[in-house]
């Protein structure tokens, strides 16, 4: 019964992960913990499994709508795993109760701009990197092209090697920061970011969840109703995110915001337990 129950959640995370390019986790874990009590480590591993699931299920209805920036999802994978690494070279240095408050405050600054802009981001110039990189692209909107060009991208670039930083300090998924780099600094549209990102934080899983894996911290009994219902739940946010306005996945992303927020500076305020 109870795997049941794991796996309507675990529908329902993959919906919501896949329309906002988040993964899963963010449902997953604390569902798994608070409801069911299973050891946190167990959680993140199954959350771990959810994340790749929720890419895999999404990324290919995303490629096949012509959503996903794969020249720049690649490029910024690099910053990411840079920053993974660098993040667990100094996990063992470093408190992690700050980090948590520090993380929590950014999150809440950036969704009261997000929430402020109530357009979707555009420009019309390319960074000079973007440029030679070939970056800028165009997705479909109601039967139409929209081209749209890549700014910011050093800064960019920057976002997500600190993403990579506290995904390993911290143990959470970089989905956030992947978005708000995206859509803040680099102005793609709300959707390419959303895709894109669903593109890439299946890459950045894969490799955390070989080392849960080593250690033996995911159980089957847990992690394949998370993945099942995952996929089942990514596949059907894949097919209604070109659907949704622009304004109702940014609103959503915002109180996804709010609440992650909310819990790291608890979190912090606790010292880090």
């Amino acid at each position: 019964m109870d795997s049941l129950i794991i796996m309507f959640i675990s529908v329902f995370a993959g919906f919501l992960g896949a329309i906002l390019g988040l993964g899963g986790g963010i449902i997953v874990v604390p569902a798994l913990t608070l409801f069911f009590g299973i050891d946190i480590r167990y959680a993140i591993a199954a959350s771990l499994i959810s994340i790749i699931a929720t890419s895999s299920g999404a990324a290919a209805s995303f490629l096949k709508d012509h959503l996903t920036n794969l020249r720049l999802a690649v490029v910024l994978e690099v910053g990411t795993v840079l920053g993974a690494i660098i993040g667990f070279i100094i996990t063992v240095k470093i408190e992690n109760g700050p980090l948590f408050i520090l993380f929590g405050s950014f999150l809440l600054f950036s969704s009261y701009n997000m929430f402020k802009r109530k357009g979707d981001s555009h420009t019309d110039q390319n960074h000079p990197w973007s440029e030679s990189l070939n970056l800028h692209s165009s997705y479909p909107v109601n039967g139409q092209l929209v081209h749209y060009s890549v700014a910011g991208l050093p800064l960019g670039i920057f976002i997500m090697t600190m993403a990579g930083v506290l995904s390993a300090l911290l143990g959470i998924g970089s989905g956030i920061f992947k978005i708000m780099a995206m859509d803040g600094v680099m102005k793609l549209p709300m959707k390419v970011s959303s895709a894109t990102s669903n593109f890439m934080i299946g890459v950045t899983a894969s490799a955390s969840a070989g080392a849960y894996l080593l250690r033996g911290d995911i159980r089957a009994e847990i992690a394949c109703p998370v993945a099942v219902g995952i996929i089942v739940g990514s596949y059907f946010g894949a097919k209604v995110m070109p659907k949704l306005p622009t304004q109702i996945i940014r609103k959503c992303f915002i109180v996804v915001m709010l609440v992650v927020a909310t819990q790291m500076i608890y979190k912090g305020l606790n010292h880090g337990n």
